[in-house]
């Protein structure tokens, strides 16, 4: 079964290039398990034991599940659809020393020397004119696909310090090329048919590609949230076949195993079995911009899970003192991945407590809360993996190294429940390609199913 699933998780993450394919590829699986799409902007009407997701900006997306009117809580998993990438800026195309080259700013911490030298492409979203739709606009996802662009190295030979320790400039260095100058052969008498079309190839734009893609004029493209990807398709990988490599493992590992999960649990016995039984409205959760702060309306720090449940609560006609009761009755589970034991420094770890790959799920703690996990949800997560035979294993920073932070403090400004912080082991965090283990990915759906119906 691990290899098995983790190519299943590995092949939706090549077809979740951004943040809005995920929601999409997401939504897709919610409707073929008889999921509800709601729309914030119009009335609700949930009934008992019911299925239903919403999303916001397109990037972020909410799905729940409605049991009996005197539900007990709220159990909710949390996880983020972005990864650090070059994103492209508004005006993007530069034209100068005979290439055309993308003008790309860092979305989110990347680790910046393994984008050089690998074939890139471009996906986001557009928006475009559509007198169709009632504000005029209509927004498009477009994936290109294609092997167009390429982060040059600059040669050994000029940069003898590149193997001691260089201190890129992203606004220099890390500009893709994406062709030769459109001009270059403005001046060239072009005597044939094939000069021709050589230099019509050479003129095209990266918005005309786009635009051709997306099936509309270029000149109805209003605006744009494009990014780079690599091209590279993960792949199980080692001598037995015990590791799994591909691009944004943090954090699409978490989405599609959790909302695995999910599925499973809501799916169990069929669906008016668990939800005659469950107290709990299952809730699961895919924020948008991790990377940057989650400061934006579709982020941790919105109030998008706020809201939600205030609608759910109110739709089902409870009073504003039985939310009170189920809230200080709810759980969260923030799944942010975590980081493995790397053999060539561990003097950057804890001496005791640090994970590795194919050992389980990560329990995190930090005593400066940028993990929420404390004594009473780590009681509650261990008992979970214990009774149900789910391997885990604990993460704490070396005392001299700060670590990174996830979004379930973020979230907890807004939504104050226990809450814990678990993720999955992996290597080479925030490169363009990560290394994690194949047994655990179904070590965490068999987690958010158990925590979701047992």
């Amino acid at each position: 079964m691990g290899r098995e699933y983790a190519e299943k998780i590995l092949d939706i993450i090549d077809k979740s290039p951004t943040a809005f394919h995920v929601v999409e590829n997401a939504k897709n699986i919610l409707d073929s398990q008889g999921f509800t799409g709601l729309k914030e902007s119009e009335v609700w009407n949930l009934a008992e034991g019911g299925k239903y997701y919403v999303t916001r900006n397109d990037s972020s997306i909410i799905a729940f599940t409605v049991p009996k009117k005197d539900y007990t809580g709220f159990r909710i998993i949390a996880s983020h659809s972005d990864s650090p990438c070059p994103k492209l800026k508004e005006d993007y195309e530069m034209d100068r020393c005979g290439y055309v080259r993308l003008n790309v700013e860092k979305y989110g911490g990347m680790l910046l020397a393994p984008w050089f030298d690998r074939p890139l492409s471009v996906a986001g979203r557009i928006l475009v004119r559509d007198e169709k739709e009632a504000s005029g606009i209509k927004s498009l996802l477009v994936n290109l696909e294609k092997d167009i662009a390429v982060i040059p190295s600059l040669a050994i030979h000029m940069n003898r310090d590149a193997n001691s320790g260089y201190s890129y400039s992203f606004q220099k260095d890390m500009l893709p090329i994406v062709s030769t100058s459109k001009d270059s052969n403005k001046d060239r008498k072009l005597d044939s048919k094939q000069d021709s079309i050589k230099n019509e190839k050479t003129a095209a734009t990266i918005m005309s590609l786009i635009a051709e893609k997306a099936g509309v004029e270029k000149d109805s493209i209003l605006g744009n949230d494009l990014f780079l990807y690599i091209r590279e398709k993960g792949k199980v990988w080692g001598v037995n076949d015990e590791f799994i490599g591909s691009s944004r493992l943090d954090d699409q590992e978490c989405v599609w195993c959790t909302l695995d999960g999910f599925i499973d649990a809501a799916n169990a016995g069929g669906s008016d079995v668990v939800n005659a039984a469950s107290s709990y409205v299952n809730i699961l959760c895919v924020f948008d911009n991790e990377e940057v702060g989650s400061r934006t309306k579709q982020g941790a720090d919105s109030n998008f899970l706020e809201k939600l449940i205030d609608r759910i609560n109110d739709n089902l006609g409870r009073s504003r003192e039985e939310y009170y009761t189920a809230y200080a009755n709810s759980f969260m589970i923030s799944a942010d991945n975590a980081h493995a034991l790397h053999p060539a420094h561990t003097d950057k770890y804890d001496p005791v407590q640090s994970p590795k790959m194919n050992e389980g799920i990560v329990l995190k703690f930090s005593a400066r809360q940028s993990y929420t996990t404390d004594a009473v949800s780590a009681a509650f997560v261990k008992k979970l993996c214990e009774d149900s035979g789910i391997h885990y294993q604990i993460f704490v920073n070396h005392s001299d190294e700060p670590g990174g932070s996830t979004l379930g403090n973020i979230s907890n400004s807004h939504v104050s429940i226990n809450t814990a912080d678990i993720g999955l082991a992996q290597l080479a965090m925030h490169s363009a390609y990560e290394t994690a283990g194949v047994e655990d990915v179904d070590s965490l759906r068999k987690f958010a199913y158990a925590f979701y119906f047992k």
